[in-house]
């Protein structure tokens, strides 16, 4: 087993008081390297107070150049990717990646390739499923691959997705992860065997729909939600992904959101300039009230027709909409997640 040498974590909601409890239990000689994105956008962050103030191990934003140095904490800063790059941190505002800058999913990338066997990527807790696709990076390069336990987490998408599309090494309540990394730092345990659920997806041709007794045809491409560039599809192993010539990527649970928050988007901008429409409308109907009756009376119906067709949109965005599933949750052994 080849030493450890970087310790990469990820997460999203919840994960503030995740890493706390995560570094709080890390003892002051841990000797790797720890990288940590976590989902804060460009928000102000106090993470690197709260960690330090947490644990032994002292943390700080990273900063664009520097080299990585053994026990210390690097975190993401607000509003960048951070990566690793010939042992040095490289901060990067590049286009967003599954919604996210910072994002889970390029830090895993690049530590795995400059890091390979010697790599450790760890999942928490958090919504949808950014990492699993750069956990699935560090395991085909030989890293070791761990998760939270879905049950332990307080939002389990993140660990349940790295759970179904990568080979864990080792999927922990969070009460134990911090042990378990000082003994693959120090080298006092083996991997365990790669466990993953095989999934089998039947391809079927889709017809075009028919919508309102005419033939609804399919678009020549799916855009990105954040450029409007043509998308391609593309897989890494049983993860499905979609990514466009700028750099914007989505794995396909989060284009599916994506994708609903732009028409949602666009759908409430109608509404509005509907409102407006109708407001514009009365406005004239009653300019004209006195002098033309006749015409004030047709800008009454244009003002109502927009109010009408303003609710039938707004009903229709605030229904319900089908969300299918793509993801599959890895069936749990006797109940229970395995551990080391």
């Amino acid at each position: 087993m080849a030493p450890i040498n970087v310790v990469a974590i990820g997460a999203s909601a919840g994960g503030v008081g995740a890493l706390r409890s995560l570094v709080s239990e890390l003892p002051a000689s841990f000797s790797a390297s720890i990288l940590i994105v976590l989902h804060i956008g460009a928000h102000r962050s106090e993470l690197p107070a709260i960690l330090t103030a947490s644990g032994p191990i002292p943390a700080k934003h990273a900063q664009d150049g520097e080299k990585i140095a053994p026990g210390q904490i690097y975190l993401a800063p607000p509003d960048r990717h951070m990566i690793v790059n010939n042992g040095s941190i490289r901060l990067l505002r590049g286009p967003k990646e599954n919604c996210a800058r910072p994002a889970v999913d390029p830090l895993f990338r690049s530590v795995a390739e400059s890091y390979g066997p010697a790599a450790v990527g760890v999942i928490l807790t958090g919504n949808l499923n950014d990492g699993t696709a750069g956990l699935y990076e560090i395991k085909r390069r030989g890293g070791i691959a761990i998760a939270q336990a879905a049950y332990d987490a307080a939002y389990p998408a993140m660990p349940t997705s790295a759970a179904a599309h990568v080979a864990l090494d080792y999927c922990l309540p969070l009460a134990e992860l911090a042990g378990l990394l000082q003994k693959l730092v120090e080298r006092k345990t083996a991997k365990e065997p790669a466990v993953m659920n095989e999934f089998a997806a039947a391809k079927t041709e889709q017809e075009p729909e028919i919508v309102a007794s005419g033939i609804f045809n399919r678009p020549i491409t799916v855009t990105c939600p954040d450029c409007g560039g043509a998308l391609k599809k593309f897989e890494h192993g049983s993860i499905i992904k979609f990514g466009c010539h700028i750099g914007h990527t989505y794995t396909a649970e989060i284009m599916e959101s994506a994708q609903f928050e732009e028409m949602e988007k666009v759908i409430r901008a109608a509404v509005r300039f509907l409102n407006e429409r109708a407001e514009f409308c009365l406005q004239m109907a009653e300019l004209f009230h006195r002098s033309e009756p006749a015409q004030s009376s047709q800008w009454h119906e244009a003002s109502k027709q927009a109010l009408d067709r303003a609710y039938k949109l707004r009903d229709l965005v605030e229904q319900d909409w089908l969300t299918p599933e793509t993801n599959h949750v890895v069936a749990e052994r006797d109940g229970r997640v395995h551990s080391n």
